[in-house]
């Protein structure tokens, strides 16, 4: 440990000296997609020019003016804008301005974050509970077995009539939920919902993506076999005698920082609550449907889960407001809620999808938020509800308008657009988004974008998305990559027992750290700190072991940064499709989800549609003709570019609704 806190010493010094308003150029460490937005932030100075130059030659290849993006108060700076949008030859590139100013390194590349999704997901790999990390899957952060949990406690808190304090249960698997060891349902719930969206949204990413797990051998997706260890745990906290959901699992208190193996204090399961039990119900509602698709590999889960989430929601209409305090004797993370409206909210959608029976979805509508939809988080998951309906659009009953899931979503979208233009670094995020966890924050925006694109293709919302990332991966006034193992500037002390209790120098790859925190709840426990650079908001951030309000890491944090690099991986990897309509839908409403992917064209209905889906020229003839899978799926391998064609999608819905739509493409590759 000691010669990582000396590199955070030195780096923090490092940092505060960078961060005297001298001058500073702010890059994508990682990388840029070739065709696709290129945005580099300067501060500092008084030239009016940029290049981009080669890092193997260091000579410029491109050159571009500087545009003024304002004042940004979040972090006092004045800042110039640099964009090389138009450059995409593929190389190692910097910025420089001037003779004396040079940015991090970057690559211009397909699947420039291809790498990046990889370990975000991977990071839950090394944070499982039950099971040894072995050497040919976890590498040199490779540790013995911690917390078995197959002889856990019920505490007094819990009991019930069959389960009297003192019970002994059963209930390993899950994910550590951050920095400590503890395993706790609300904050898995929003983390298992994001995960499973992902690959309900981009499947044929997922679907051949390979992370190294003990798993990866099997038929089933590698993400989806990283959910189901946390899926599996959670079912283990119900109480099968009335349906009620525990809190969480955890020590008294928080141990040192030690390793799993060496934490041998008393395991709790801790107190049933409204929230943990709805947001049981929600996760497991959806699990349900979309392990549907797994049924010949993991007979019966779908219909379990479904059991299981029935059952927790009739727990919580008769519990309905059982909010949840630590009680006597329990100091762990509490995740606690006083407002249940938008659980109940998300919990009757995501039943209401997975049954379609419409009483659900009435109940959603009653505890549908007033004032519109916000960026979710452990404690507001409404707009998760929103995201389902919008992922699931063309299965639903008549009992749900989609001109206002349109009409919710956009709105969301829209107003972190225009944060997005307006913003001098060109991120959603303002002063008040910076509280613990803001990268979280940033990354849920980026998804609430991603989503919107779903059911409004515009170009901008991507581009807005892209960002984000840009923004995370070192294009923020920090100058820091905030994803481990990744990046020049990188985090590496971050709040978190393995990576800190360990005898390797570099953290845990893959984890989003908490980010600039302002409120800087952790400054007066520093005790071998020199302490935050700043009290400005995007600056108040120190990389250093004991600063768990800005360098903590959480499952719920890195769950939008995966479903994020997916996306983007997905829409942008390869390339883009710019979509004109030029007709409307003829006689019924439908609106495909159509993108580049892996050598050619994705198109993306749902299963509730089969028919045929034709690519012809601008003379209407025959390119490619494809069916639309029992998937909802159709793809063409199209490797031309810069073509243009006309689609073509004649499709029938189960319920006899016929579809005649015509889209013209422009293909950019």
């Amino acid at each position: 440990m000691s010669n990582r806190l000396s590199y955070s010493v030195l780096a923090l010094l490092i940092f505060m000296i960078s961060s005297t308003r001298g001058a500073l150029i702010h890059v994508n460490q990682l990388g840029y997609y070739p065709q696709h937005k290129k945005i580099a932030i300067v501060v500092g100075t008084t030239l009016d020019s940029f290049s981009v130059v080669a890092v193997e030659n260091n000579k410029a290849v491109f050159k571009g003016k500087l545009v003024s993006g304002g004042h940004w108060d979040a972090s006092d700076e004045n800042t110039m804008i640099a964009d090389f949008s138009e450059f995409n030859t593929e190389g190692q590139y910097k910025i420089s301005v001037g003779n004396d100013l040079s940015s991090y390194p970057f690559s211009i590349k397909p699947h420039v974050h291809l790498e990046l999704s990889k370990a975000s997901i991977k990071a839950y790999y090394f944070n499982r509970a039950s099971m040894e990390i072995e050497p040919l899957y976890g590498d040199k952060w490779a540790r013995p077995m911690g917390h078995p949990d197959n002889e856990v406690e019920i505490h007094s808190s819990a009991q019930s009539a069959n389960r009297p304090a003192g019970t002994i249960i059963s209930s390993p698997m899950g994910w550590y939920d951050a920095g400590d060891y503890g395993k706790y349902i609300v904050n898995s719930g929003i983390t298992t919902y994001t995960l499973f969206a992902a690959y309900q949204a981009f499947p044929e990413f997922y679907d051949t993506l390979k992370l190294n797990i003990p798993e990866s051998s099997n038929n089933i997706p590698d993400i989806i076999d990283e959910i189901l260890w946390n899926l599996r745990w959670m079912l283990t906290m119900q109480d099968p005698d009335d349906g009620g959901v525990y809190h969480k699992l955890t020590t008294a208190q928080f141990c040192d920082f030690i390793m799993p193996e060496e934490d041998d204090g008393t395991r709790y399961i801790v107190k049933k609550g409204t929230a943990a039990t709805l947001d049981f119900a929600a996760v497991t509602a959806q699990a349900s449907r979309i392990l549907r698709k797994f049924e010949s590999e993991i007979p019966g889960l779908a219909d379990s889960c479904l059991n299981a989430s029935m059952r927790a929601w009739e727990w919580a209409r008769k519990n309905d407001t059982v909010t949840f305090r630590n009680p006597t004797g329990i100091s762990t993370g509490e995740y606690g809620d006083r407002s249940f409206k938008d659980e109940f909210h998300w919990a009757a959608i995501e039943l209401y999808v997975a049954t379609r029976i419409d009483s659900f979805f009435t109940i959603a509508q009653k505890n549908k938020p007033s004032k519109g939809y916000g960026i979710p988080g452990w404690n507001s998951v409404n707009a998760l509800g929103l995201y389902t309906l919008v992922l699931t659009q063309d299965s639903l009953t008549s009992a749900v308008s989609k001109d206002t899931i349109k009409s919710d979503i956009t709105k969301l979208a829209d107003s972190l657009l225009v944060r997005y233009q307006n913003n001098p670094y060109r991120v959603s995020m303002t002063s008040g988004d910076f509280y613990w966890g803001s990268n979280s924050v940033a990354a849920n925006q980026a998804m609430a974008l991603v989503i919107a694109s779903r059911i409004e293709p515009k170009t901008e919302y991507t581009n807005a998305a892209n960002a984000t990332l840009d923004y995370l991966l070192g294009k923020n006034p920090t100058g820091y990559c905030y994803v481990t193992g990744m990046g020049t500037k990188k985090v590496m002390d971050i709040h978190h027992r393995p990576s800190g209790a360990d005898t390797v120098t570099d953290p845990v790859p893959g984890f989003l750290v908490g980010g600039p925190n302002p409120g800087q709840e952790d400054a007066r426990d520093f005790y071998d700190c020199p302490g935050y650079p700043s009290k400005l908001p995007a600056l108040s951030f120190v990389d250093h072991l004991e600063s768990y309000a800005s360098n903590e890491v959480a499952i719920n944090w890195n769950a939008p940064l995966v479903f994020l690099t997916g996306a983007l991986e997905s829409i942008l990897g390869n390339g883009t499709i710019n979509v004109k309509r030029t007709a409307v839908v003829k006689h019924g409403n439908l609106l495909p989800l159509i993108r580049a992917g892996k050598n050619g064209v994705f198109v993306q209905l749902s299963s509730n549609w089969r028919g045929t889906v034709t690519l012809n020229d601008l003379s209407g003839k025959v390119i490619q003709k494809c069916g639309i899978d029992t998937n909802g799926n159709a793809a063409f391998k199209v490797k031309h570019s810069n073509q243009i064609m006309i689609m073509v999608i004649d499709a029938i819905s189960k319920t006899g609704e016929k579809v005649h739509y015509l889209t013209r493409l422009n293909l950019v590759y």
